[in-house]
């Protein structure tokens, strides 16, 4: 699902409310989440799951095209951990 399916279900789901208002709450969701990621925060909705921010180390890699060694730099990435309700709701 995209940005604006998801903004489209939620309009469909509630239409008192402007399209403009949903898309700019969903925007703010999304923003604050991106956020608290930043500031190096855990984010988490109960019974969704919990995004977090999991370093990663420098490592060696490969080049795949010529196989040769390339150095990769540490770096940040982004995790999402399933809650047990989407789990349960998908394992159904």
């Amino acid at each position: 699902m995209t940005r604006s399916e998801l903004i489209a279900k939620l309009a469909a789901k509630n239409p008192t409310l402007y399209h403009r208002d949903i898309e700019r709450l969903v925007s703010t969701i999304l923003e604050e989440v991106s956020a608290a990621l930043e500031r190096g925060n855990r984010v988490e909705l109960r019974g969704f799951g919990a995004f977090s921010v999991r370093e990663r180390k420098a490592r060696v890699g490969r080049n795949p095209r010529t196989g040769s060694s390339v150095q990769v730099a540490e770096k940040k990435v982004p995790f999402f951990k399933m809650g047990k309700g989407m789990r349960e709701r998908l394992n159904r």
